[in-house]
């Protein structure tokens, strides 16, 4: 006998949206930029290099992929641009790799895998 399941399946442009956000983020360097604009709101690219620890063309780099995904968007401020998040997911997504890392790094974390 089978069973009929009353489930209404997330649009597939919601979901291809949410791939994108995820895919964008797959990148250490756009993850500390994202963290550390997430932490300080605005950002000059020269801010985030400083907090990065990368190179400017590599920070501009980076910033232009998360633009193209509508991740931050920038403004105009005399001389510089200044960065901020704009899709509000990602500061969800950052909690989450932050907790992540907090579980994989208890000391009891491991026992938990193997029980």
């Amino acid at each position: 006998m089978t069973t009929t399941v009353n489930c209404d399946p997330t649009p597939l442009d919601v979901l291809e949206r949410v791939a994108g956000v995820i895919k964008c983020l797959g990148h250490p360097l756009r993850l500390r930029l994202l963290d550390v604009m997430e932490r300080v709101g605005e950002a000059s690219v020269s801010e985030l290099q400083l907090f990065s620890g990368a190179t400017q063309v590599a920070v501009s780099e980076q910033l232009g992929i998360l633009r193209g995904r509508n991740v931050v968007a920038a403004r105009r401020d005399g001389p510089f641009m200044r960065y901020r998040i704009t899709e509000p997911r990602v500061t969800h997504i950052l909690a989450c790799v932050r907790e992540c890392d907090q579980t994989n790094t208890r000391p009891d974390a491991g026992r938990e895998a193997s029980a």
